[in-house]
């Protein structure tokens, strides 16, 4: 085999592998909060089980994909796994337990610095920073003004969004964050056509905006 198809092997295997990784983290992540947080009823039915585990080993696997061994991949490998769990959990309970939001902050922040420790890039560990400050009062300010559109989990949750976002660049940070209102948008048009929802102020944004996060870092360059 010549030395690209090795090197192209091995870069199949890695994704192979940060997929399955990401498929087991998923399973234990989703036990653990079950276990951790009872006020949400325990383990979800078998059915949206497998469907979370498969998406969490879908999402990694893209995410090595794109990022390689870089240095901030296990940050974003933080961000599927429980970014999964915290989408699936607004969408069921209408809730982003602040454990959550709050492992998925520091767990982000932590990893990032780690990151930039080894590759002295300090000053993308800054500009993610002040993002997660910027979209955090962003969204605290629409909560105020329109307290019946925008809830505080979704404030709450405005800070690690502006944080990943914030990592990649100021305009990954734009677009992820506008994208995450249209998203939210969309989302809450198509239940109220389909009458699931009321008012868009009984839409679960929470998932809209971290899909809109994983998508920034997938697509953009």
């Amino acid at each position: 085999m010549s030395i690209v198809g090795i090197a192209a092997s091995g870069g199949f295997l890695f994704v192979v592998a940060i997929g399955l990784l990401g498929t087991t983290l998923g399973v234990l992540a989703e036990r653990l909060i079950a276990r951790t947080l009872p006020r949400l009823g325990g383990l979800p039915s078998l059915r949206s089980r497998m469907t979370t585990a498969a998406v969490t080993g879908v999402l990694c696997a893209a995410l090595a994909l794109r990022l390689g061994m870089d240095w901030s991949l296990p940050a974003f490998l933080v961000l599927a796994v429980l970014g999964v769990q915290l989408a699936r959990i607004d969408l069921a309970h209408h809730l982003l337990p602040n454990p959550l939001v709050l492992t998925l902050f520091i767990g982000g922040l932590v990893l990032f610095a780690a990151g930039s420790s080894a590759s002295a890039g300090w000053s993308d560990l800054l500009r993610a920073a002040a993002s997660a400050v910027i979209l955090f009062v962003a969204y605290l300010i629409l909560a105020i003004i329109s307290p019946r559109g925008i809830g505080m989990g979704d404030v709450k949750l405005a800070a690690p969004v502006g944080l990943y976002l914030g990592y990649l660049g100021w305009g990954q940070l734009f677009y992820g964050g506008a994208a995450g209102f249209v998203f939210g948008g969309i989302f809450s048009v198509v239940l109220i056509s389909f009458r699931r929802a009321e008012k868009p102020a009984e839409v679960a944004y929470g998932p809209a905006m971290l899909a809109a996060t994983l998508g920034a870092v997938l697509l953009t360059p």
